[in-house]
């Protein structure tokens, strides 16, 4: 959806409807400006692919995941890979 995406610095997902993701893939990979997300507000119970969600977010600093179900994900391989600018505190 948003895979290599370079320029993309900021994105507001505070009203996006995905409820019926099966597979999120790939979603943010390579947004390599991108520097906080959001996804509090993601319904992510029906996923069940999250393989390089997140992957080459060089910038990536903070990211909220404080709702997301993965009881049904099967796959989270790479999902943070060359994710280096995580904020550690």
């Amino acid at each position: 959806m948003f895979s290599n995406c370079s320029s993309l610095i900021n994105i507001n997902l505070s009203n996006f409807k995905s409820q019926n993701f099966t597979n999120m893939c790939y979603i943010f990979f390579g947004c390599s400006s991108l520097n906080s997300l959001n996804l509090s507000n993601f319904n992510s119970q029906n996923v069940t692919n999250m393989c390089y969600m997140f992957s080459r977010c060089l910038s990536l600093k903070n990211l909220d995941l404080s709702n997301f179900n993965t009881q049904n994900v099967t796959c989270m391989g790479c999902m943070f890979f060359g994710c280096s600018s995580f904020n550690k505190s």
